[in-house]
C-alpha cells in the first residue's frame, strides 16, 4: 500500500548552498525540491511553505505550520519538515504541543548544504519519509530524525555547532534507530498536554544566572511588557541571593517565572534551603520545569499563557 507523505519545506542548511567563497547562502531554487524520492510505496506532495533561515523562525511561523498540518492530515499518512538546524527543536517541541492528528510527524534538517562535500541533507530527508511512512511511529509524538536516530521533540536538543551527529537527548538518549532496512523503536513518548491555538504572541525572555550576578538584568526588564521570564539557574536550581529577592518581588506583582537548569544533564528541583537556593525559589512562586532546556521552557509558557492558563492550573502544566 503507497504512503502519501506531505513535506513542507521550511528552509535552513538543507535546502541552502555554499557559494564559491565557501559561505552558506540562501538559494531560490530550492535543491530539495530535485530530490528523486527511491523509496517504494512513498509517494510525496512537496510544498515549499517558508524558505528561510531558522534563526529567522517565530512561533508565528511554527503556528502556521501547525494550522497547514491540522487542515491537511486527512489527506495524508505523515508529514515530513525540512527545518534549519538552529531552531529546529523549539519547532519540534512547539508542535508537539499543539492538538495535531495522531499520523507520523518528522523534522530533518542538516549539518551540511546541498553542495558541501559529505553533505547529509539528502539522506537525512529520505529517512525521515521512511519513518514518517511508519505506522509504528504514529504514537510516538512530533519525531526528530537525523544520523539515523529518531528523537523525541520534547528532550532532543542541538549539541554541537557543526557535527552531523549534533542532535542528541541528554538523560533518556534517542526513541529508535533507523537500520538499512527496518526501524527499531525501544521508546515510547510520554502522554502530553496538547493545546489547539488559533495565534500566539507574548514576550518571555529568557536571562541566564552567572558567577556574581546581581539583579541588573532583571532591573532592564520593563515588566509592562514581557508576559512571563524563564530564568537559567545553577545546578539543581539555585541563584545568587539578590537575583532571588528580586524575582520574588516580580512574581508578587504577577509575572508568571519559571526556571530550568543550565546544566547539560539532569532535572531542576527545589533541593538546596539556604538564601538562593531552590527551597525558597520554589516557596515563592517559581516554576520548576521538567527535563526541558531554556528554550523549550520558554515555548512552553508561551503556549500556555496563550491558552489561558493561570494561578495553580498554569503551575501543573509548567511542572508537570
Amino acid at each position: 500500500m503507497t504512503k502519501k507523505i506531505l513535506v513542507l519545506h521550511t528552509g535552513g542548511t538543507i535546502s541552502m548552498q555554499a557559494d564559491g567563497s565557501g559561505a552558506v547562502v540562501t538559494n531560490a531554487d530550492n535543491p530539495m525540491n530535485h530530490v528523486t524520492v527511491p523509496l517504494e510505496g512513498i509517494e510525496t506532495e512537496v510544498i515549499d511553505f517558508f524558505n528561510i533561515p531558522s534563526p529567522h523562525i517565530t512561533p508565528q511561523h511554527m503556528l502556521k505550520l501547525y494550522q497547514k498540518i491540522k487542515a491537511s492530515a486527512d489527506q495524508f499518512d505523515g508529514v515530513v519538515i525540512t527545518h534549519g538546524t538552529d531552531t529546529l527543536e523549539e519547532t519540534a517541541y512547539f508542535l508537539d504541543t499543539m492538538q495535531l492528528p495522531e499520523i507520523p510527524v518528522v523534522l530533518t534538517g542538516a549539518m551540511r548544504s546541498s553542495n558541501e562535500l559529505g553533505s547529509d541533507g539528502v539522506y537525512n530527508y529520505l529517512t525521515a519519509l521512511r519513518v514518517a511512512s511508519d505506522k509504528k511511529a504514529s504514537d510516538k509524538g512530533v519525531l526528530v530524525v537525523m544520523n539515523d536516530e529518531a528523537h523525541a521533540a520534547k528532550y532532543v536538543t542541538k549539541t554541537h555547532t557543526t557535527n552531523v551527529s549534533t542532535f542528541q537527548t541528554p538523560t533518556h538518549g534517542p526513541l529508535g534507530l533507523i537500520m538499512k532496512q527496518e526501524i527499531l523503536y525501544f521508546k515510547t513518548a510520554e502522554p502530553r498536554v496538547r493545546f489547539d491555538l488559533n495565534s500566539i504572541s507574548g514576550l518571555v525572555p529568557i536571562i541566564p544566572a552567572y558567577a556574581g550576578m546581581k539583579t541588573e538584568l532583571l532591573d532592564m526588564l520593563d515588566l509592562d511588557k514581557i508576559d512571563g521570564l524563564i530564568i537559567e539557574a545553577f545546578g539543581a536550581g539555585n541563584l545568587p541571593k539578590e537575583v532571588a529577592g528580586k524575582l520574588a518581588d516580580m512574581i508578587a506583582d504577577g509575572l508568571p517565572v519559571a526556571l530550568v537548569s543550565r546544566c547539560f544533564n539532569g532535572i531542576a528541583e527545589p533541593v538546596y534551603a539556604y538564601e538562593g537556593g531552590g527551597v525558597q525559589l520554589h516557596q515563592a512562586g517559581i516554576f520548576f520545569v521538567k527535563e526541558l532546556n531554556a528554550q523549550k521552557a520558554r515555548i512552553k509558557l508561551l503556549i500556555a499563557l496563550n491558552a489561558g492558563l493561570k494561578d495553580q492550573e498554569l503551575r501543573d502544566y509548567m511542572e508537570g
